[in-house]
Order: C-alpha cells, then structure tokens, then sequence
C-alpha cells in the first residue's frame, strides 16, 4: 500500500462514522482513467464510480456513474430539472470543486452541490469513488454515500 495524506473527503468520512476502504494506486505513468485504476487495483471495473461536474443554466450538478458508462445529458437534465445539462470544461474543476481531474470525489467539494448516482449503485453492496485525489480511491456503500452528501439515485447512463 502506497502512503497518502487524508483528504477531505476522508476525513469527512471519518467524522461521520462511515465504514470505508481506502485503496492507494501509483499515478505515474499518467493512467487515472477508471479502467486502468480498476486494473491496479485488481478490482473489477463495474466497482468503479467517476465523478462529474455538469451545468445546467446557472446551476451546478454533480454525477457518479459507472467508469465503463457515458452520462446522458438528456436524463441527467430530466433528473436535475433542468431544460439542458452540460459537461463542465476541466479548468472550471479546481475552482469549482476544490479538486483536480481524476482526483474528483463526490464528498468534501468546496461548495455542496446537487449529486445524483446512477440507480445502478442501489443494487450493490459497495461502490468505489475517487477519494479526493489522484491515487486514492475509496469504497463504501452506495447508501453511505448518500447519507453524507444528500445525494439521490437516478437514471443516468446512456444506452448503447
């Protein structure tokens, strides 16, 4: 296991009980994608959850879906009440979020947001998100998950 300093996001897990796994990965060959975290860490991908950061109108939206799916921004737009949903560009991430790309995890942004998990999620008993930095993944249950951020399950993914 790899060494890391806790993040907000671990530290707001563990001031709210929450039993979590922490999972440490070398990111130096640049490979943060899902897939290749997934193989890292010797895990099946479907585990995987990544984060994303959407407008829609003035608003922003937060969502986690699987790391082998796409976001459909007609259901994401539907699941957030708003006429039209996009993907924010990579820059506006550390400013909005406190947090980098591929280092963005649903808890402990810099502002709460409106999160939304695909409905997937309430069939498993664990899912892994990104712990709030690149290299540390963290996992728990999807219901957990919920509980600390107010988030809400939705439908979310594209079909193909």
């Amino acid at each position: 296991m790899i060494k890391y300093q806790k993040t907000n996001a671990i530290r707001i897990l563990e001031a709210a009980g929450i039993s979590h796994t922490v999972y440490t990965y070398s990111a130096g060959d640049g490979r943060i994608d899902a897939a290749a975290v997934a193989e890292k860490l010797g895990k099946n991908l479907s585990e995987f959850f990544k984060t994303l950061l959407t407008r829609g109108g003035r608003n922003i939206y937060v969502f986690c879906i699987p790391g082998s799916e796409e976001l459909d921004l007609k259901k994401a737009a539907k699941a957030a009440g708003e006429k039209k949903i996009d993907l924010t560009a990579v820059r506006e991430l550390v400013p909005l979020t406190g947090y980098v790309r591929g280092g963005c995890s649903p808890v402990g942004m810099k502002k709460h947001y409106p999160l939304f998990i695909d409905a997937c999620a309430r069939d498993r008993e664990r899912i892994i998100v990104s712990g709030g930095a690149i290299g540390i993944q963290v996992s728990l249950a999807p219901g957990d998950l919920l509980s600390v951020t107010g988030a809400r399950y939705a439908d979310l993914c594209a079909a193909f």
